[in-house]
């Protein structure tokens, strides 16, 4: 076992690895996230024996919580996620997301670039709440999301900023399957140990393939991140964000917990 915080890897063999998001206390996407991942991708692309990662949470509360709102103490100067995200989903490594507790804003961003998506029926919340926090979504929400649910259900779950469950996610086309808590694990596992147990090239063929036709441009991509950027400088967004943090954002509680619904208490 190889440990790089705020993820730790588990090489279950040489063709699949588990990764287990542990940043405590809620899992927020901070800066060290996207350098921890951008590592990741390196040595997921440099190892020709890999074919599978699964993506999992320590904390049974956060998958992802959401992007950390609080400034840097020193520039980043790291791989952006727009980046390490486009890369991992063009990767011949097919990217699992088992998705326990929740998983909004860019941490449901990441679930998207995952190759497919797995959900707690009793456990998994997802959602983009960023448009109730006055800024944009800016991690591929906007561009990935309509492909998988379409455009009506798209703009339903991002100018709604609500929260989601996972049966209400599978019927949409958003995850795979929402799954009972207790087969979430098994199930994962089996199916990324049956995906390992086949020859590399063939994946990597027909992955390349579908990605043809279901990825986003580079061009989308980034637009969608720079409008996030810049919605981050807004007026609306300083005063809605200010007002989240004062109630509890970013700390373990209520208002965490059911974002969805207090986002829109202001």
């Amino acid at each position: 076992m190889a440990t790089s915080l705020p993820l730790r890897i588990v090489r279950r063999s040489p063709s699949y690895w588990r990764v287990t998001f542990d940043s405590p206390p809620i899992n927020l996407v901070t800066y060290e996230v996207f350098a921890a991942l951008g590592d990741l991708v390196d040595r997921m692309e440099a190892d020709e024996d890999l074919k599978v990662v699964v993506f999992d949470s320590a904390d049974p509360d956060f998958f992802l919580a959401h992007f950390d709102m609080l400034p840097p103490e020193v520039p980043y100067t790291g791989p952006t996620w727009r980046d390490t995200t486009t890369r991992m989903a063009r990767s011949a490594v097919i990217s699992i997301a088992s998705v326990r507790g929740r998983a909004r804003g860019v941490g449901c961003e990441f679930t998207l670039a995952c190759d497919m998506r797995f959900a707690s029926l009793e456990n998994a919340v997802l959602g983009q709440p960023e448009v109730g926090a006055g800024v944009t979504p800016g991690g591929g929400a906007t561009e990935r999301l309509p492909r998988l649910v379409g455009r009506g259900r798209a703009l339903e779950i991002i100018t709604g900023a609500d929260d989601f469950d996972a049966a209400t996610a599978e019927r949409y086309g958003w995850i795979n399957r929402a799954l009972p808590d207790a087969e979430l694990d098994a199930y994962v596992d089996r199916l990324a140990t049956r995906i390992a147990s086949f020859d590399h090239k063939p994946l990597s063929e027909v992955k390349a393939l579908v990605n043809r036709s279901t990825l986003p441009s580079d061009a989308d991509l980034e637009a969608g991140q720079n409008t996030f950027r810049a919605s981050q400088t807004w007026p609306e967004a300083h005063t809605r964000i200010g007002r989240l943090m004062e109630r509890g954002m970013q700390q373990r509680g209520e208002l965490e917990l059911r974002l969805g619904e207090h986002i829109a208490e202001q």
